[in-house]
């Protein structure tokens, strides 16, 4: 199984720069579309790209469950929203404070509670089933039904994109069919390479999620809040984490447990659900304070995502 490890390795770092390049072809190639047909463009940011950034994850829990265990799906969402609040966000304060948006922090941010919360409660008696799943996707529906609205009821600051309302254009059917095949085969590299060097190691697939696939699959999301905190858009750092754990929980685990049950161990319910909505209420009360992340609240972020790791080292 050792003799392996080279290979795994190389299949990993394979998916984890497949899974990127897809998510950012797929961003880009939807948003021209979605812009090509008239959509305003807050309206595709809200709604094309933030489910968008949440193809990797909802790619590698796919085929991870139906090719490996239900674990893998489960990990990687819980794993990548942990990753996203206190590693993405983490790293985007401590490169520059985020101002918080009130339009987020009234709209948005309650959505990313409930939905944690709803998880949980869901989840609780240790199977996420098809009805579970059927639920989880109807309040996807009404969420993003609630965002076209808003968005579309709010005068626009400024023009909208000049390219909106100008058709399809060919380029952009290429770059969005390019970003779903990157997307297929880095899940599968990025699942076989992963689960075959920790379970070479003996890590549980529960664990492997958790990890490797979690943070590969917040790539997108880390890099496109650290490029933001750079250029000063920090409002956009954090509306990306905050759509990426509404979408991650309700629209990737809801069409996963319509596909196959998800059964939720004990452990998982004792240690990573509650980590989970830890998080997620120490970030709403950060964002809250002073309506900014400072650079301590990034290190606080930081150091805390570093003991959860710390915690599931077996």
């Amino acid at each position: 199984m050792l003799s392996g490890i080279p290979l795994y390795l190389v299949l990993l770092a394979a998916g984890v720069v497949a899974l990127y390049g897809g998510a950012e072809l797929l961003v880009a190639g939807a948003g021209r579309l979605a812009l090509g047909i008239g959509l305003r463009a807050a309206t595709v940011g809200v709604t094309v790209i933030a489910f968008a950034t949440t193809a990797p994850e909802l790619f590698v829990s796919t085929i991870g469950a139906l090719n490996v265990s239900t674990d893998i799906g489960l990990g990687a969402v819980i794993g990548s929203n942990i990753a996203n609040i206190g590693l993405v966000l983490g790293l985007a304060a401590l490169i520059k404070p985020l101002r918080i948006s009130p339009i987020v922090m009234r709209r948005h941010v309650p959505f990313m509670m409930f939905a944690a919360v709803l998880l949980v409660v869901l989840g609780a008696n240790g199977t996420i089933g098809r009805l579970e799943g059927t639920i989880l996707l109807l309040v996807l529906a009404g969420f993003t039904a609630y965002l076209v609205y808003y968005v579309n009821a709010d005068p626009a600051p400024m023009a909208d994109d000049p390219d909106a309302g100008e058709g399809i254009a060919l380029r952009d059917v290429a770059l969005v069919v390019g970003g779903l095949i990157a997307l297929v085969v880095g899940s599968r590299w990025l699942v076989s390479g992963g689960t075959g060097l920790l379970s070479a190691f003996g890590f549980s697939d529960l664990f492997i999620g958790l990890t490797v696939l979690a943070l590969g699959t917040s790539l997108p999301e880390l890099a496109a809040s650290v490029v933001g905190a750079l250029r000063g858009e920090t409002e956009f750092a954090i509306g990306n984490v905050v759509g990426s754990n509404i979408y991650n929980i309700l629209a990737v685990l809801g069409i996963v447990a319509l596909i196959t049950p998800i059964d939720i161990a004990t452990s998982t319910l004792r240690l990573e659900l509650p980590v989970l909505v830890v998080f997620t209420i120490v970030l709403v009360a950060m964002m809250g304070y002073g309506r900014r992340l400072t650079r301590l609240d990034g290190a606080g972020l930081v150091v805390g995502y570093a003991v959860f790791l710390y915690l599931l080292y077996p």
